[in-house]
């Protein structure tokens, strides 16, 4: 148990730092957005899975040689009344640990949703009152601003929000590349996939490679969506419609239409082959493998 225990902390320390600084400087990523958001998912599991396990795994290990054995043991221990008296102060640190860092993750994470959740409800009311419904594209609203600026609301009444600037400036192939990049967001709950790198990153800010993998995920999604939009629309006028977009978007929203622009007008006008079919699944094999590696470690004799 003591090396699993060892194994696992190795395991989750090289996935919040050198592995997720290697992964958000990778090129590949950008050949298939989805595989690395799946891989990105699994790193964050993973990573949470070995940290928190291995403070659990050696306090309690005195108490039998595997993680089931030895919970069962100190469940029955606490149930008659006892402190398991194989357990020293070194072991009793190791699993206050892993509780701090598992509240602090939880804690982190709801106070997160919870305000966003309360952002977005208020500017859903704001937009009731100032926007105006486009007939044309249900769940859609205008607002009467002259700068070009698009964006979603994700949640149970999701919002997609276009200014007056963008009904001006834009054509309608332009402006269907714009619905189609909003839409993909919503459709594919990218909020979801972003809200947890957002709690790890403000769990420990002082870990880089966290707030990397917050970045490259921000990234990524946006990629999916401008892939999503390309197959709709010529990329000529998606990059027209990206470069037209000039205004960021509320704290609200889930991202800004213009993060990471140039990299992205760049992988819409020139781009880059896509992985083999044998690496994408290579790819999600090794997502899978991340999500299994530290579960075995914790749950196998």
């Amino acid at each position: 148990m003591t090396l699993t225990a060892l194994g696992l902390l190795v395991l989750g320390v090289l996935l919040a730092e050198p592995a997720s600084r290697a992964l958000a400087a990778a090129q590949w990523p950008a050949r298939d957005p989805v595989g690395a958001l799946l891989v990105w998912q699994a790193v964050g599991l993973a990573g949470g899975l070995a940290l928190l396990g291995s403070g659990v795994v050696y306090g309690l290990s005195p108490l039998g040689p595997t993680l089931p054995v030895a919970a069962s043991g100190a469940l029955d221990a606490l149930a008659a009344g006892e402190v398991p008296r194989a357990l020293t102060l070194v072991h009793f640190i190791a699993l206050l640990a892993a509780l701090a860092l598992a509240l602090r993750l939880l804690w982190v994470l709801a106070a997160v949703a919870v305000r966003t959740v309360r952002a977005r409800r208020r500017h859903r009311d704001l937009l009731d009152l100032l926007g105006t419904p486009w007939p044309a594209v249900p769940g859609a609203h205008v607002l009467d601003h002259p700068i070009p600026v698009a964006y979603c609301l994700p949640g149970l009444r999701s919002r997609l929000v276009l200014s007056a600037g963008v009904l001006d400036v834009l054509d309608p192939p332009a402006v269907q590349a714009v619905l189609a990049h909003e839409r993909a967001h919503l459709r594919e709950r990218h909020d979801l996939v972003v809200l947890p790198f957002v709690a790890w990153g403000a769990t420990a800010p002082f870990i880089r490679g966290m707030v990397c993998a917050q970045l490259a995920v921000a990234t990524l999604i946006e990629m999916r969506a401008d892939d999503v939009a390309a197959s709709s629309v010529t990329p000529h006028e998606l990059t027209g419609a990206l470069r037209t977009m000039g205004g960021a978007a509320p704290a609200a929203a889930l991202s800004s239409f213009t993060d990471g622009l140039d990299d992205r007008l760049g992988r819409i006008t020139a781009p880059p082959p896509p992985l083999p079919p044998a690496v994408r699944v290579l790819v999600r094999l090794v997502a899978a493998a991340l999500v299994a590696l530290p579960t075995a470690l914790l749950l196998c004799p």
